[in-house]
């Protein structure tokens, strides 16, 4: 995965035939967005303890840059690095996460160009692919960054700032660039849940159908229903009517999905349907956030791709 797949002009249409995929659709983890958030049905599965803080195989030790592999799990491309003081996180309560992303000179970058109303996107989640947080960070003059996190459970979490520089070489590219973090106490794994095409998130059930193969743009539609009637008063949340983040079992690769609707009033739905490009084949863990009423709702998708 290079970086977020944002728009559809940068991906093929596919012709195929889409069929319904096996997906497990699972809520876990809560999400805090600048005071916009629902729970996640399902946050606190029976869990076993881990050995090791670095879960589902991940190397990587807290605070430690990884090899570039251009799926956001490199802490410098291109010569811009996020940079940050922070290795270790308590437990069990909130706390702020600062950072900083250096150019190409070594100096903080201060202007960012908006990318779906915000001018930095920010991702956590676990290494066993639960507690997924999506939050809008603030930037002061000097260019530090800071995410107000929600509480975090025990365990290493990798944390993403998802940007596109306004000015400088990297003008108009889109960067997604991670590093870890170390939460203190016993970690408790939880394993993905069996595949299933559909789910219930917050009353709303919600079916996937795609055909999906690494490497390969194709076309994936979640259909949004409420008790057994089609949803068509979905509102509009970061300029689209839903927003879909993905992760990689095991090596937490990163991927960035949109609706092709573009949003228009609060009458969106059932269909949402995206353009979907998955580098690597294997589970991925889906996290699809939609509005309704002005609460945002958050549904977690296993999905496999051949």
């Amino acid at each position: 995965m290079s970086k977020r797949s944002r728009t559809p002009r940068r991906l093929l249409m596919a012709a195929a035939t889409t069929s319904v995929l096996t997906l497990a659709l699972a809520a876990c983890g809560s999400s805090t967005d600048s005071g916009h958030s629902s729970a996640m049905p399902g946050m606190d599965h029976s869990s076993t303890p881990s050995p090791s803080a670095s879960d589902d195989g991940m190397a990587s030790m807290p605070g430690m840059d990884t090899a570039s592999t251009g799926n956001g799990l490199a802490a410098a491309q291109d010569g811009y690095r996020m940079t940050s003081p922070t290795a270790d996180v308590p437990a069990d309560r909130s706390a702020d996460y600062r950072f900083t992303v250096t150019g190409p000179a070594g100096k903080p970058v201060t202007d960012f160009t908006v990318d779906q109303t915000k001018r930095m996107h920010f991702y956590a989640i676990r290494t066993d692919l639960t507690g997924f947080q999506h939050l809008h960070p603030t930037m002061a003059k000097n260019g530090t960054w800071t995410a107000p996190l929600a509480a975090l459970r025990p365990g290493t979490w990798r944390l993403y700032a998802s940007f596109t520089p306004a000015t400088g070489s990297g003008k108009g590219k889109d960067f997604v660039l991670s590093r870890t973090v170390k939460v203190s106490g016993m970690p408790m794994t939880t394993s993905l849940p069996k595949a299933s095409g559909t789910t219930t998130v917050d009353g709303y059930t919600i079916a996937v159908k795609g055909d999906l193969m690494a490497g390969m743009a194709h076309r994936l539609t979640a259909t949004v229903t409420k008790n057994g009637k089609p949803v068509t008063d979905l509102q509009p949340y970061l300029d689209t009517y839903a927003h879909l983040t993905a992760f990689h079992q095991g090596d937490l690769a990163f991927a960035h999905l949109h609706p092709e609707t573009k949003a228009d009033g609060d009458h969106g739905g059932p269909a949402l349907t995206f353009h979907a490009e998955f580098a690597q084949s294997g589970n991925w863990r889906l996290f699809l956030q939609f509005q309704t009423g002005g609460k945002l709702h958050t549904a977690a998708l296993t999905l496999h791709v051949n």
